[in-house]
């Protein structure tokens, strides 16, 4: 059977002489192994199209063994990465998380649709890369199962919180008066408590659609990170490496 879907690169792993193994989250299938063969040849048409991070029309072959790539278009590849260390290792951070949350034959199109933009907003560089990076790790936390409840303080009720902290545990908020002082907070402010609740509620398309600066960047920056690691109870290492070049 010939399946033709949209799909984003977000492993590639050198197979035999000339092929390789893809790992692509699609529109339609969800996330799926593919086997790109011949891809690494000289004069490969399907070269392009099956680097890491690019996103491309393919048209994939079901067999017993799983899907092998018959032919593939490039739509974007996202040029503005590739020429940044930073950015390319920032985005090489999204295609893992990505990874690590998405599901075999399960498709989520809104998480591809949150892959896409956020490369899309690297590579143009028209936000900051700090935001993109925090602003992606919330909602993907989101879409995984992880909505912070951020509405109001989860003890006293009030919304125009005063000190709020986001317990990284529980994803509640408190305000200073009920912090539970466990160590496992992240501490906010009025900025970026407002960037945070955008962040969650806002349509796909204006998600990167807020600024923050100074010590409100920095709080939003460092909550949203944290959350989404305690959330999924694991590092990455190209977070790592990322981090190690900045």
């Amino acid at each position: 059977m010939y399946i033709t879907t949209t799909g984003l690169v977000l492993r590639e792993t050198l197979y035999k002489e000339s092929s390789k193994l893809l790992t692509v989250l699609t529109a339609d299938l969800g996330k799926v192994s593919v086997l790109a063969k011949g891809a690494r040849r000289r004069g490969s048409k399907t070269a392009a199209s099956t680097q890491l991070l690019a996103c491309s029309e393919m048209t994939l072959f079901e067999g017993k063994n799983g899907f092998t790539l018959t032919e593939s278009r490039c739509i974007e590849l996202f040029e503005g990465l590739r020429t940044d260390l930073a950015l390319l290792s920032l985005g090489s951070y999204f295609a893992e998380v990505l990874e690590t949350v998405s599901q075999e034959d399960s498709h989520d199109p809104e998480l591809l649709s949150l892959g896409l933009n956020s490369l899309y907003a690297l590579s143009e560089g028209k936000r900051p890369g700090k935001l993109v990076k925090a602003a992606f790790e919330m909602r993907c936390a989101c879409l995984s199962g992880f909505l912070p409840a951020a509405e109001c303080c989860a003890v006293c009720g009030r919304p125009d919180i005063r000190e709020p902290r986001l317990d990284l545990n529980e994803g509640l908020l408190y305000c200073g008066g009920c912090r539970k002082g466990t160590g496992t907070e992240a501490e906010l402010c009025d900025a970026s408590l407002m960037a945070l609740r955008h962040v969650i509620g806002a349509e796909p398309k204006k998600i990167f659609s807020f600024t923050l600066t100074g010590a409100g960047e920095a709080r939003f920056s460092k909550a949203c990170e944290e959350y989404l690691l305690t959330q999924l109870d694991r590092g990455f290492r190209t977070l790592d490496f990322y981090k190690s070049i900045i």
